[in-house]
């Protein structure tokens, strides 16, 4: 009788030693994030190359321009930050720069596909991602040599075997579909761009792939027709609003392009085997904030921030911190609102802080992902 209990107690542990709990995999514990994107993860390079983020850029959490189009923070700012990583350094700030954790290679304005424009002309980017790529081919083995100098160089660049355990974060797309609906393309002829925006996308995924990216955390594209610029700019009819008071033509261009998106991410799960690939709906996170904004506590859902003038506080030739003379003298009249936390959009064109933060929490825990994997699992593979 002893011998028959016993044996139930060996199966027992066992049991339990089986459990979800023992068999759930271990935290990624990424060393780095390299990151390619536009200004909705920008953290220094456009301003660092072009000019300076002016204030009151930066306003709520850094006290002063940052380098960011936003009043504070960024989603990838969030990320860095749940992961116990430091804000990540953009790879064209020359000054004060520090990449033992990683480069940020995104610059507001770029696009996936080589604009035709000069910023002058355009305000898009002549650093598409293709050029960001360029800069992480270059970045990895300098990095190196620079690091086995020794010194101060061995403390502000990654280590080699970071490479391919880091985490590799994309978030463009946006600026080709306005972009091409600036230049006075109709919404079905920016739907057929869709596909080769998104073939030059996947080649750079490859790309950085060869290189040794492993892990990667791919957002979609907003809700494009929710934003102050493109209503202001691209103005439709009545019965082309939802009741949110956003495009649906361009939102709907938006969706096709994730669909597009989440295809090709399918297809190089196929491709490259040995990749974890997380598609990241941030288009739902968005529009949830815009379309139940009680919920979020937000009183302006569609409103920018920070701006001048007109139905959405949005005047292309007077953004975020403009001046104009009024009786001679230089007078800031683009000024910030007084919170912007109750605002879902900061500056016509970029989430606010308080957004950003809560966009990040719907997408931490994996139930907007693809498969649904949270951030910090984001290193395993799903088949």
């Amino acid at each position: 009788m002893e011998s028959h209990s016993s044996a139930i107690l060996v199966v027992l542990a066992l049991l339990v030693s089986l459990s979800p709990v023992s068999l759930a995999p271990a935290s990624c514990d990424f060393p780095a994030i390299f990151n390619f994107g536009d200004s909705n993860s920008d953290t220094g390079g456009l301003s660092a190359v072009f000019g300076q983020a002016r204030s009151p850029e930066g306003m709520t959490f850094f006290h002063a321009p940052a380098g960011r189009y936003c009043d504070g923070r960024l989603l990838i700012d969030f990320i860095a930050e749940s992961l116990g990583l430091p804000f990540l350094s953009a790879y064209l700030d020359s000054v004060g720069s520090n990449f033992t954790h990683g480069a940020n290679f995104a610059t507001a304005g770029s696009t996936i596909r080589p604009q035709n424009t000069t910023l002058q002309q355009s305000g898009f980017s002549p650093i598409s991602v293709n050029v960001q790529y360029n800069e992480f081919y270059d970045f990895r083995p300098r990095s190196q040599v620079a690091r086995a100098r020794g010194g101060v160089f061995a403390q502000l660049m990654p280590k080699a075997e970071d490479f391919s355990r880091a985490l590799y974060t994309f978030d463009i797309g946006q600026n080709d579909l306005t972009a091409a609906l600036f230049l006075n393309m109709s919404v079905a002829q920016v739907k057929a761009i869709v596909p080769d925006v998104l073939d030059q996308f996947k080649q750079v995924v490859k790309w950085v792939h060869s290189q040794g990216g492993r892990n990667f955390w791919i957002h979609n594209t907003g809700p494009v027709g929710c934003l102050p610029y493109v209503l202001d700019r691209l103005p439709v009819l009545v019965s082309e609003m939802d009741r949110y008071g956003c495009a649906t033509p361009f939102n709907e261009l938006a969706q096709l392009f994730n669909r597009g998106l989440k295809h090709a991410v399918v297809q190089l799960r196929k491709e490259l085997h040995s990749s974890a690939i997380t598609y990241v709906d941030v288009y739902k996170a968005k529009f949830n904030l815009i379309s139940q904004p009680q919920k979020h506590g937000i009183e302006e859902p569609i409103k920018a921030c920070c701006g001048h003038g007109g139905k959405y506080n949005f005047n292309i030739h007077l953004g975020c911190g403009g001046r104009k003379k009024v009786h001679g003298k230089e007078t800031l009249v683009a000024k910030a609102c007084k919170d912007p936390s109750v605002h879902v959009n900061w500056d016509g064109v970029h989430y606010s802080e308080a957004s950003n933060k809560k966009i990040f929490d719907q997408i931490v825990d994996g139930s907007l992902s693809d498969p649904p994997v949270p951030l910090k699992m984001a290193c395993h593979k799903h088949h």
